[in-house]
């Protein structure tokens, strides 16, 4: 698709500079050529304004006056995922249930979703309007997808969830699978059956290939507007809050309460039943050990407060091989010592 330059900064409320034009697609500041819309948000690829074939560039007030042609912004990041999602193509070609599709007749599925071939529906399942099921999908009987949701290729919705609305399953995510639940005894593990459910909340986006367990007995919840990483675990009867970001590999212990707005980063692991408060932000291979206080900033394994973390990371370990150096001379000067006052330790 193209579109004018004029009427894209009319659609997301911005101003324009430079002439009107066509824009056919959006590209970086090196690759974009001249029917692409490129983009400013970092300024240290400010120099790459001098070379770009890029016909337009989005970016703020203060570098408007680089470029020929600039779609002016307050927020570059955000209004980038505004032009993005004008130009974006949505995954699928197919419409209505197909007939290749299993749905249960006691199944609800609304006139305007769409059920792929292969996918399944069990018995009183509800699939709300404009929702899109792909190939491969399971949704178990007696679970409620809200509406316009997307479960991509081979997502798995067991029995008696519960989906908001327009909320989205990469492929490959799995929602309640039984915790991990067993009660040791002399003839080994014996499972306690997880009976609990999983309810996900609007506008979450769960990654491909992330598990979310059912609780054992009463609820697992992702909270409005969450958003979850690939490969990322989350036990049985965890409550996560609002507005979340929970990075790829991270792994919630069951029972742990994450608070609203709290990120989570890349392989952050977390034991059972912890609380971690609101807007409490947690570094890369982190681990934590205890509650967290709200608005807290962790780093390290255990996981300490940033500063001092990247502080004795920055600062003390690049001096640890000069370090020992000076010890090891040192102990070899406290040995000589030794030696000439005749070997006596006193």
């Amino acid at each position: 698709m193209t579109i004018k330059l004029s009427a894209l900064a009319e659609k997301l409320g911005l101003a324009y500079t430079g002439a009107d034009r066509e824009i056919a697609g959006v590209n970086t500041l090196e690759k974009a050529g001249p029917g692409d819309l490129s983009f400013l948000v970092n300024p240290k690829y400010l120099h790459q304004l001098e070379t770009t074939k890029a016909g337009c560039v989005l970016t703020s007030g203060h570098y408007a006056d680089r470029v020929p042609c600039a779609l002016v912004s307050e927020n570059v990041y955000m209004d980038l995922a505004r032009v993005v999602n004008v130009f974006a193509r949505p995954q699928g070609c197919l419409t209505g249930v197909h007939t290749l599709a299993f749905v249960h007749p006691d199944a609800d599925v609304a006139d305007s979703a769409t059920v792929y071939p292969f996918a399944f529906v069990g018995a009183g399942a509800v699939v709300g309007p404009d929702t899109v099921i792909f190939a491969g999908a399971y949704v178990g009987e007696g679970s409620v997808i809200g509406e316009g949701c997307i479960l991509y290729p081979n997502c798995v919705v067991m029995g008696g969830l519960t989906l908001g609305d327009h909320v989205i399953l990469q492929p490959g995510a799995v929602l309640g699978g039984d915790g991990y639940g067993y009660a040791q005894t002399p003839f080994g593990h014996m499972k306690i059956p997880q009976i609990g459910t999983v309810v996900v909340e609007n506008d979450v986006e769960i990654g491909s290939n992330s598990a979310i367990d059912r609780a054992a007995l009463d609820t697992t919840r992702i909270g409005r507007g969450t958003k979850i990483d690939n490969l990322v675990q989350i036990g049985h009867n965890v409550e996560i809050g609002e507005h979340c970001l929970i990075i790829g590999q991270t792994g919630i212990g069951g029972s742990s309460v994450i608070g609203n707005g709290v990120v989570l980063a890349g392989q952050t692991g977390v034991p059972d039943n912890v609380r971690i408060g609101d807007g409490a932000m947690v570094a890369a291979q982190s681990g934590i050990l205890g509650d967290v206080e709200p608005g807290s900033r962790l780093a390290g394994s255990p996981a300490i407060p940033a500063k001092a973390y990247f502080k004795a990371v920055g600062v003390c370990t690049p001096k640890l091989p000069e370090l020992f150096k000076r010890v090891k001379k040192l102990e070899k000067e406290l040995a000589d010592l030794k030696m000439a006052s005749g070997g006596s330790d006193e």
